[in-house]
């Protein structure tokens, strides 16, 4: 690949973006041009910066690159969409072929007869549709009194005012309040952190049970529907129980709430299945999903609803008075029929389970060997390192969160992209990495743990 190292514009884009870009995520208020990086290629599993650093990304972006960077197909098809008819609505009775093939192709991915899809332009977004559906599909049905939605404490659901509140993240609630009534939440099946002497397997049902005490806290003719990640991404790569699962779906069941599960991570094969839902054998009603629908090339979201479900609002609710301008967009559908046909042809979802995650999951867990390092935990292509001053007993840092930050910028400095969530590094790698591309992720992290106890230590 042709890198530019000094890339010669970079002192002067990296004073134009101080001065007008606000950052996602960021504290503006401290952010200087040492900080800033300026990634200007990719390929593959890796991205470059302005100085010509070659960065191994073991985030896949934002969870999200499924099938790696410089998918020259995804680009063409989509510039061949954009010549073709590169925008129109799906609002009032309008369609297009691309719209149209792509919710066929979901349709014939996802669980059970979840075969109605609602298209969206983020996972955020979705799951705002998510609780607009599970409200007017009760009020359609008769029952307008059952508008709570129950959702869980550190989970994330995205940052418009319905993903805030619907996800459980106190800082993030602290801001731009007051929050949307009628969602409230419950305990996380966070063992590691929370589980103390239980054995993990009856945590998992007593945190599974919390769903259940808080529908009877507020009387089952109030509550809508239970939203949740097969595995908390955001949160920290949130692995529950094997007892968890199982438990939820009994609730849900006999006390006819809507489940919907949140794929917007887990969905498009991290977990080495098209969906979590398919993983933990669940069966929701709705799916939310996004990210790796088009492996983040255009954005675009979803909600694949259960036909049954469907029907019966179809028949009673009458007009939905939901929607948005790029929902179903052409050249993004398009975009995304491109991302799952490579999924497909390349075999990527079987490649997961079969062969790059167990690699993946024997490879990092040969850094729970390090003094700091308290658990190593993986599931597909999803992993996390807890950060611990002494071992085994759980305990944590000082001012908690400081020393992940400190681990992540020395990644960074290192060569390789992971997540701080607190003390617990976080990765998502694309599905495409290979062995040796593991071999890297695991040398440069051990580097890094390595600067960082020597820092804190």
């Amino acid at each position: 690949m042709n890198t530019k190292p000094n890339f010669p514009d970079a002192d002067a884009i990296k004073k134009t973006n101080l001065k007008h870009h606000w950052h996602a995520f960021t504290d503006m208020g401290s952010l200087d041009e040492k900080q800033l990086r300026l990634i200007t290629q990719a390929k593959g599993s890796h991205i470059w910066d302005s100085d010509g650093n070659k960065i191994l990304d073991g985030m896949a972006g934002l969870w999200c690159v499924n099938v790696g960077y410089g998918r020259d197909e995804i680009a063409d098809a989509a510039s061949a969409q954009m010549k073709e008819l590169p925008y129109y609505n799906t609002f009032f009775k309008s369609t297009h072929s691309p719209v149209a093939q792509l919710a066929e192709k979901i349709a014939s991915l996802t669980p059970g007869d979840l075969n109605r899809i609602f298209f969206n332009t983020s996972g955020s977004d979705s799951n705002d549709t998510v609780l607009r559906i599970a409200r007017a599909y009760w009020a359609g049905k008769g029952k307008p009194e059952k508008t709570i939605v129950i959702a869980r404490k550190n989970a994330y659901h995205g940052s418009t005012m319905a993903g805030v509140t619907l996800g459980g993240m106190e800082a993030m609630h602290s801001q731009g309040g007051p929050l949307i009534p009628d969602i409230v939440h419950i305990d996380q099946p966070y063992w590691y952190d929370e589980g103390g002497d239980m054995d993990p397997e009856e945590f998992g049902l007593m945190r599974a049970r919390a769903l259940e005490e808080e529908i009877d806290k507020h009387g089952e003719g109030r509550i809508a529907a239970f939203i949740a990640e097969p595995i908390q991404g955001a949160g920290g790569v949130i692995i529950p129980p094997e007892s968890y699962w199982p438990e939820v779906m009994r609730i849900c069941k006999e006390r006819d709430i809507l489940f919907c599960a949140d794929e917007v991570i887990c969905g498009f094969g991290r977990l080495g299945e098209w969906f979590g839902s398919i993983h933990y054998d669940l069966q929701p009603d709705m799916i939310s999903m996004a990210k790796g629908l088009s492996s983040a090339y255009l954005p675009i979201g979803a909600v694949a609803f259960s036909e049954a479900r469907a029907q019966e609002m179809f028949a009673t609710a009458g007009e939905f008075f939901h929607g948005y301008t790029y929902s179903g967009h052409p050249s993004c559908c398009a975009a995304a029929l491109k991302n799952i046909e490579i999924i497909e042809r390349e075999g990527l979802v079987e490649r997961v389970r079969d062969h790059i995650a167990p690699i993946f999951a024997e490879k990092l867990q040969t850094l729970a060997d390090h003094p700091i390092v308290g658990e190593v935990r993986t599931r597909g292509l999803l992993g996390a390192i807890e950060l611990v001053p002494e071992k085994p007993s759980r305990k944590r840092f000082e001012n908690y969160g400081t020393v992940g930050t400190i681990c992540r910028d020395h990644c960074f400095n290192n060569g390789l992209v992971m997540r701080a969530v607190r003390d617990s590094m976080v990765c998502s790698p694309p599905l495409i990495i290979t062995e040796e591309e593991i071999d890297e992720l695991v040398a440069k992290a051990r580097k890094s743990l390595d600067d960082t106890w020597a820092e804190v230590k």
